[in-house]
């Protein structure tokens, strides 16, 4: 485990976000999604907040939901993935719920598991998973046959409200559902809640907004509260002439007196190299209360460099730990920054810090990594196999 920095997640915020989803889809079943070890904060952990609140659950593999199925013994279990050839066992095992994505996945199933519940997934125009109209209605009888618990499908464009596509997708899904009347629907994670009722239908699958993160251009999100907050320890604080280069490549030289401080991050920790000021833009900063620090000279493996010239005389001190993400900057701002999205961010972080949680502001307990926790998972599944 690398002690580079310690990301702290809110359980209360993930619940109360949850409760404020639900007050925007009432009657609605809302779903979390929880696949990648909840976007690198803790599909475990997060998953036994939320259980005492919601009845479905949705992950991506079956090693995944096998896992979660340990602390959610009665929730209903949907993967996103379905069951590749093999890995029937473990679903009828764990009790999950395979979402198929083709013809030969609901073949199979119907073969193997045919009085198991199963989801259908429909392509309305994403192109990524799912069954083609085409393939619905000639197949019809055969899908039909199925224990369905649930038909649905995945926006492309919901992270843009105004994009025409998203309309273009529902009525493809109204054409698509209408073949399995009375079986439930689905057609918006996060992003789709925010478009309004028309997405809704009878389930929604919120993902990145449990965390506070937005999924898109939708101002609802600024009623969600941060769940995350990430800390990283100074390494060492000097003072610099100007004319002095930093960093990699000397790409950037002190102006004036300069005082500097080289912080234990960088882009094996998931600080993405990218997050480095240059060419234009500007890059990250860390924080000290209020004060902005700005990093300067590029992201290396294991550390970056702050400009502290701002803070007092004394100020700073090696071990003390600067705000990364929290209150004075997202995920979602630090993404913008790096010309990416937050949920890469929060995965990059996610996968490699120490992660603590807390929940009525007390200390809930300390995880490894995401990167270990999925490691573990597979390493379950692997041995599910074998047995």
């Amino acid at each position: 485990m690398r002690d580079s920095g310690l990301m702290d997640v809110n359980l209360d915020a993930f619940t109360r976000n949850y409760a404020q989803l639900c007050a925007m889809a009432p009657g609605v079943r809302l779903a979390p999604v929880l696949k990648a070890d909840a976007y690198g904060l803790g599909m475990m952990e997060t998953g036994r907040a939320l259980g005492a609140m919601a009845d479905d659950f949705f992950v991506a593999w079956p090693g995944e939901g096998a896992a979660l199925r340990s602390v959610l013994p009665k929730a209903r279990i949907f993967i996103l993935h379905g069951c590749h050839p093999g890995q029937e066992g473990i679903c009828a095992q764990h009790n999950l719920v395979p979402v198929h994505n083709t013809l030969e996945q609901a073949r199979r199933w119907a073969a193997i598991c045919p009085d198991r519940p199963c989801a259908l997934h429909v392509d309305t125009g994403m192109s990524r998973l799912g069954l083609e109209q085409a393939e619905l209605e000639r197949e019809h009888a055969m899908l039909a046959g199925l224990k369905l618990e649930l038909v649905m499908s995945h926006l492309a464009c919901a992270d843009d409200p105004q994009s025409p596509h998203n309309a273009h997708q529902r009525e493809r899904f109204l054409a698509a559902t209408k073949l399995f009347p009375g079986v439930p629907r689905s057609l918006s994670a996060s992003g789709g809640l925010f478009l309004g009722p028309d997405y809704h239908f009878e389930m929604v699958r919120p993902g990145i907004a449990l965390s506070g993160h937005s999924p898109g251009h939708h101002p609802q999100s600024a009623a969600l509260e941060t769940a995350v907050r990430v800390e990283v320890p100074v390494l060492c604080v000097h003072d610099v002439a100007p004319g002095t280069g930093v960093g990699y490549g000397l790409s950037w030289s002190a102006q004036r007196p300069t005082r500097l401080a080289t912080v234990g991050i960088g882009y094996a920790d998931g600080f993405l190299r990218a997050l480095s000021p240059g060419g234009g833009k500007a890059g990250a900063s860390l924080w000290l209360g209020k004060q902005r620090l700005p990093v300067v000279g590029k992201v290396s493996m294991d550390s970056i460099i702050v400009d502290a010239t701002a803070l007092p005389e004394g100020a700073l001190a090696p071990g003390q730990m600067l705000t990364l993400v929290g209150p004075q900057q997202s995920a979602d701002e630090l993404a913008a920054l790096a010309g990416t999205i937050g949920y890469e961010v929060l995965l990059a972080l996610g996968t490699h810090l120490r992660r603590r949680y807390w929940q009525a502001g007390a200390l809930m307990g300390e995880t490894p990594s995401a990167a270990q926790t999925l490691a573990a998972v597979r390493q379950d599944v692997g041995a599910t196999h074998s047995a």
